[in-house]
């Protein structure tokens, strides 16, 4: 059984505006990056501060991903119910706020209670950020506009190697004080320059009656498009989430290198490719859109497919060189399927639900995931070789091929104020 979907319409051009707003949001998701993530380039300049075990180091990192997972649907709902500008600028000026004070945390609790502030306010952010920039790119710019905004967030992956280098030369403190004040002032600058796009009209043209929870919610899940994309997106992420967790450990193991070599084996080279993957896959799903509708699903697949074979290739090989090669194809290809996923998913869904589809897409992602990677250690703990469980992670991205093959488009009524799953 097939779920149809109505496609963007081509003719649809975004102004000048619409690209600025990509560029404030870019600036914001780099932000956004490095403060998450730079808190783990500092281990042991914290450990040295203010005592805790690894296990508390590690619930430090944790809290993060299962706070944001419970907040980004009522975020997206809160979205989509009244101003992503708003949301977006207030989630960073908290964030921006938390980093700031964490500086001045004095013992671990302190430091945990801030973690969880960081993914309160994170967790407010993404589905307002994503769903305004395809609020801005209606038409066949949308998989590209997408695609350029989700640099920002590995742009700043790389870049939160700051965090460890400021602590070293000068003090954790300061590391916090130096990226959290430049991004508040950032903040504050939004509120000139960030705007809402125009919401969509009613297939009439008449206004839309407000969001409600119940009603948001029952309108996505009524949609088997939808349900199809969420299964999708959440596999295909959980795959990848258990590949950054485990890889390392397998690249040191099975080619017998150092845990830095390893390290950077496994997700150096592989996170240089994703940006790359991200601009490619965004342009040719634009390119293609222009005389194929199903662009923004077809680019997806065709990367997954190729992605999967690339993972089966870097672990079943005895050479680093070939396994390093199949690592830069599978961050090139499977980049392709995370460009498109804001667009694949405005085509699935009422246009007033951007944010709470995203936001409860997130809150999955993060859930499953987080069992995935649980499940592959004790898998490994059960002496089942991490060769084996990304050979079962391949045949997971094969599977969301063939969901993404489900999904058809349906001819887009007269006069719609966005696109309407038909199922």
């Amino acid at each position: 059984m097939t779920a149809e979907i109505s496609p963007m319409q081509p003719g649809v051009r975004p102004p000048v505006r619409a690209w600025v707003a990509v560029g404030l949001l870019w600036v914001a998701l780099c932000s956004y990056s490095i403060t998450q993530n730079m808190i783990a380039t500092m281990h042991g300049s914290l450990v040295a501060a203010i005592p805790m075990t690894e296990a508390q180091f590690g619930l430090m990192i944790s809290v993060l991903p299962w706070i944001f997972g419970v907040v980004s649907p009522f975020a997206g709902f809160l979205s989509d119910r009244f101003s992503r500008r708003w949301m977006i600028i207030g989630s960073m000026f908290l964030w921006s706020a938390t980093t700031w004070l964490t500086a001045y945390a004095k013992t671990y609790p302190e430091l945990l209670a801030m973690r969880a502030l960081l993914a309160v306010s994170q967790g407010c952010y993404w589905p307002a950020g994503g769903a305004l920039v395809v609020d801005y790119h209606r038409g066949p710019t949308r998989s590209f506009a997408a695609s350029l905004y989700m640099t920002g967030f590995y742009v700043g992956g790389v870049l939160s190697s700051v965090g460890g280098w400021l602590a070293e030369r000068h003090s954790w403190t300061y590391a916090f004080s130096a990226v959290g004040l430049p991004s508040l002032v950032y903040s504050l600058l939004l509120i000139m320059v960030l705007f809402d796009a125009p919401r969509e009209n009613g297939a009439r043209g008449e206004a839309q009656p407000p969001v409600r929870l119940r009603m948001a919610l029952a309108s996505l899940f009524s949609r088997r498009s939808f349900i199809i994309v969420l299964a999708c997106v959440t596999l295909a992420d959980a795959v990848g989430m258990t590949m950054e967790g485990w890889l390392p450990t397998y690249m040191k193991e099975h080619f017998r290198i150092g845990q830095s070599a390893a390290g950077f084996s496994a997700t150096g080279y592989r996170h240089a490719a994703d940006i790359i993957g991200l601009l490619l896959g965004g342009a040719w799903s634009t390119r293609w859109g222009r005389t194929n509708a199903r662009s923004c699903i077809l680019v997806p697949a065709i990367g997954l497919f190729f992605a999967s074979a690339a993972m089966l290739l870097a672990v079943n090989t005895h050479s680093l060189a070939i396994s390093i090669a199949a690592l830069l194809a599978v961050g090139l290809t499977a980049s392709c399927f995370t460009a498109n996923v804001l667009p694949m998913l405005c085509l699935t869904i009422d246009s007033r639900y951007y944010a709470t589809g995203l936001g409860l897409i997130l809150t999955a992602v993060c859930l499953v995931g987080g069992v995935f990677v649980y499940v592959a250690g004790v898998l490994r703990d059960g002496n089942i070789g991490l060769d084996k469980i990304f050979d079962l992670g391949a045949l997971g991205w094969m599977l969301c091929v063939g969901m993404l093959l489900l999904l058809k488009l349906a001819p887009a009524p007269p006069a719609s104020g966005g696109p309407t799953a038909v199922v």
